[in-house]
């Protein structure tokens, strides 16, 4: 074989083996994960922070698998890392088309924030899901060729899948198959760092794998049942005793029960700080809305606490807390909470009710909504029906649109119309957040008691109290002390008593 003839055999293999990992690495992927911002409209305001946890989150990714599909021993140098190929699949009745569409983009962002890639997706409209494999006959047979022609590993439904429907979608399509619950459960799972929130995250997984263990048959079995042996008592008297899906129940509810009395421990804990807080009359604001509305990026704004922010899913679990003070001078704490999504699993609700009991104990909600979603209202509603649920429905509240670079006046027009009192901000641009300062602190409680009191020289703690956790209205200094007009608490009242004129 000639030299030339060489080369020739060794280009073509080479651009065999290219053209195969481009085949395997292009997808076409559903639409646009609309719950998550534009790339170019995504990055960070200088009030962010340094983000070193988000520079170890990015440190850490996920890896689902990897690609072996091999045409030629050749091609061995050229396999690639691959994540999860998904489809996805949901139901609707008639005249709810655009809010399925709007909820299947969403179930794309969140398979992308668990680390998946998404290929095709699929609406059916009948009016009830089909109790059997929850599209029907017809439509699994047709999810199944879209999962052969796509190459997909894995079909999430848009709902939460009964076992047996699970199965059954399962034996249709031959690859694996989920519903939405796992997806967010999967991401609640990588994203809490706190102890409290890894137990709460570990408690709601528990309690939605529970009903859905699947047993192996009498050949799992771990004891005889009866007895057995020599002196046994015969025939009949052989039972299959406590099988290994009895057992595994058994140690999940041990399991769940240890979880919840943990997550009881933690409360102790949060309760005295709560209460400090209460006790030395600080006002709290409630940071509450939908994921990836840009809470966390508002919070670094107003606060510049350098909370880690994503443009990803639940990117914040744990509530975070940072202390602030008015133009005044008063303090105030700005609380981060977990954000909310339609069709938030019950699960998830029950298992971080302390983290958002936050929200019901606090002064002020501060409700952020991202006025570039599709869906502004459906946020609006998903969220205002999780803070009625955790006690906040009668709590003071600030309606915050956040993203208001992407707004064009027509959406403004439009979301003044759901809103009317709502603030325009951006937490990119900086646009809006003085005046958004400005309103949460005309919200905030005043203090309850009025005073005037000519405080000695020698007590100029209770004239920094009065700044600090009070309303000073005017202050003299004279011959004998500093001669105060301020609202305070009932507390500082007390103490200021012997000084009031």
């Amino acid at each position: 074989m000639t030299k030339a003839t060489e080369d020739t055999n060794s280009d073509d293999t080479l651009d065999r083996v290219l053209a195969s990992a481009d085949k395997r690495t292009q997808v076409r992927v559903f639409g646009d994960a609309q719950a998550l911002q534009d790339a170019s409209t995504a990055g960070h305001a200088d009030s962010d922070g340094d983000q070193w946890d988000l520079a170890d989150r990015h440190a850490l990714r996920r890896v689902a698998g990897l690609s072996t599909e091999l045409e030629d021993v050749t091609e061995v140098e050229y396999r690639q890392l691959r994540l999860e190929n998904v489809v996805l699949v949901g139901v609707y009745p008639q005249g709810a088309q655009a809010d399925a569409e709007n909820s299947l983009r969403e179930l794309a962002a969140l398979a992308e924030t668990a680390g998946a890639v998404v290929l095709d997706g699929v609406l059916q409209r009948r009016p009830h899901p089909d109790p059997a494999t929850y599209v029907g006959r017809g439509k699994a047979a047709e999810l199944k060729d879209i999962v052969a022609a796509t190459g997909a590993d894995t079909v999430i439904a848009d709902t939460e899948l009964a076992p047996s429907q699970r199965r059954a979608l399962e034996d249709v399509v031959k690859v694996k198959v989920i519903d939405r619950t796992t997806v967010i459960l999967d991401i609640f799972s990588q994203h809490a760092k706190s102890r409290e929130g890894k137990a709460q995250v570990e408690l709601a997984q528990l309690e939605y794998l529970l009903p859905r263990l699947r047993g192996w048959g009498e050949s799992m079995s771990r004891q005889a049942g009866g007895q057995v042996g020599a002196g046994g008592a015969g025939m009949g008297s052989r039972g299959p005793g406590e099988t290994k899906i009895e057992l595994d129940r058994r140690r999940i509810r041990t399991k769940m029960a240890l979880l919840r009395r943990q997550i009881r421990d933690f409360a102790p804990a949060r309760d005295a700080k709560r209460a400090e807080r209460k006790r030395n009359t600080i006002p709290s604001v409630a940071i509450a809305g939908y994921t990836n509305a840009g809470k966390s990026s508002l919070m670094n704004a107003i606060t510049h606490a350098g909370v880690l922010v994503e443009n990803a899913l639940f990117a914040t679990l744990d509530a975070t807390v940072r202390r602030t003070e008015s133009a005044d001078g008063r303090v105030y704490t700005l609380t981060d909470t977990v954000g909310f999504v339609r069709n938030l699993p019950h699960q998830l609700v029950e298992a971080f009710r302390s983290t958002l009991e936050e929200v019901g104990e606090s002064d002020i909600v501060l409700h952020v909504v991202d006025g570039a979603h599709p869906d502004p209202s459906g946020q609006l509603q998903t969220v205002r029906d999780v803070i009625g649920d955790v006690g906040g429905r009668d709590l003071p509240e600030i309606v915050v649109f956040n993203k208001a670079d992407l707004l064009t006046d027509d959406d403004r027009l439009v979301l003044q119309g759901l809103e009317p009192r709502a603030h325009f901000v951006s937490s990119r641009t900086g646009e809006g957040i003085e005046q958004l300062r400005i309103a949460i602190e005309d919200a905030l409680p005043k203090p309850a008691v009025e005073v005037r009191a000519l405080i000695p020289y020698d007590r100029g703690d209770l004239v920094a109290a009065i700044h600090e956790t009070g309303m000073l209205l005017s202050s003299e200094h004279g011959e004998h002390g500093t001669e105060v007009h301020a609202h305070v608490s009932e507390r500082l009242a007390a103490e200021l008593a012997p000084f009031t004129r």
